[in-house]
């Protein structure tokens, strides 16, 4: 928290550029017509990473003059991306909900944030707050809009700059818009760093004249909203009866960075690993049928990690020589529950909290 004297304040913030520019509001930062701009950034992991990236390589251009930085506080043990960034570049750090002398800048820039702003915050800004969200909106709305790309199977999204209105998120004006071609077979991780870049490259194209680009937004069309919540557990937990081989593909590659799918084998959860795209002859893998079409399995995890060979001779060729279909049919991966999804992410959320 800043605890300097008004007048100190006062004489810090002259010395940081406002003489400079046409006065607004009492307790506002005077309007800038040009850059470079005062920017303060919220932002907190690689998605984000990239944009501030992108700011700070725009100073010697004359595009950014200030920056400073606002992330949240860790949840675990990591150091979330921005922290760890801004620290290397020694930029001021504020730890929300601190967000320093907001007075002082021109405009805001959020990136994966996933706090609202308050209405009062955003005021403060001359030029308001921009939101750098990577989908071509109003589709996927919300906080894991890639996830969401990849999990249903999009072949095309995008990028949109926009201006952040409070209470809601990701309603806002856009400011600029680019499609962008999803490669095929392409997972959440590999399809982040293409539309950070995208994005870092449209946000300092309208920094360069900021004031026109705004006076050129338009209001999201009212069609075409899809939202994009949260991940959770139960998103991971395979449905063999419901879902297609496809289906259950893009949900690997929508999560699998981040959590592994998890099915249910003789009564213990499994964890897959190492996915096939295609089932192919003379590749030693497991392979499950489920609504339609086939899923291989090339490493698992059941007590520890096994690759596909060596869980078949461990647990599944004593059952195979059994000619028993009771028996066959029993040794199937079946449906996780998500009771016993979520039961296992609190264990192993406690786990972790011992551990750190």
């Amino acid at each position: 928290m800043d605890t300097a004297s008004p007048r100190a304040r006062f004489l810090r913030a002259w010395r940081g550029g406002w003489g400079r520019g046409r006065a607004t509001a009492a307790g506002e930062a005077p309007r800038r017509e040009k850059p470079p701009w005062r920017i303060l950034f919220f932002g907190t992991d690689r998605f984000s990473a990239e944009i501030l990236r992108a700011l700070q390589a725009a100073r010697p251009d004359r595009i950014v003059d200030h920056l400073e930085v606002v992330t949240l506080p860790p949840s675990h043990s990591k150091v979330l991306p921005v922290k760890k960034y801004a620290e290397q570049l020694q930029l001021p750090l504020h730890i929300w909900p601190d967000v320093g002398a907001w007075e002082n800048f021109d405009v805001g820039v959020v990136a994966s944030f996933g706090r609202l702003l308050s209405e009062d915050l955003i005021r403060k800004f001359p030029y308001g707050v921009l939101n750098v969200h990577p989908s071509y909106l109003p589709r996927w709305r919300g906080p894991a809009p890639i996830i969401h790309t990849v999990l249903h199977g999009d072949t095309v999204t995008g990028v949109t700059i926009m201006q952040i209105r409070p209470k809601r998120f990701d309603v806002g004006p856009i400011i600029k818009q680019e499609e962008f071609a999803v490669p095929p077979r392409c997972s959440a991780k590999e399809l982040e760093p293409l539309l950070s870049k995208e994005g870092a490259n449209m946000l300092i194209a309208v920094l360069k004249n900021l004031p026109e680009s705004l006076s050129k937004k338009k209001e999201q069309p009212k069609e075409g909203v899809t939202h994009a919540p949260k991940v959770t557990i139960a998103m991971s937990c395979v449905q063999w009866e419901e879902q297609t081989a496809e289906q259950i593909l893009r949900i690997h590659r929508a999560l699998g960075a981040m959590m592994p799918l998890k099915t249910l084998w003789m009564g213990s959860s499994v964890k897959l690993l190492d996915f096939e795209e295609e089932m192919i002859p003379n590749v030693t893998g497991t392979y499950e049928k489920p609504l339609e079409g086939w899923v291989g399995v090339k490493t698992i995890i059941h007590k520890k990690k096994l690759t596909a060979t060596d869980f078949y001779n461990g647990y599944l060729h004593s059952w195979s020589q059994n000619n028993s279909l009771t028996m066959l049919k029993n040794c199937r991966f079946q449906t996780l529950k998500v009771t016993t999804a979520k039961k296992e992410a609190k264990n192993f959320k406690a786990l972790s909290a011992l551990q750190v």
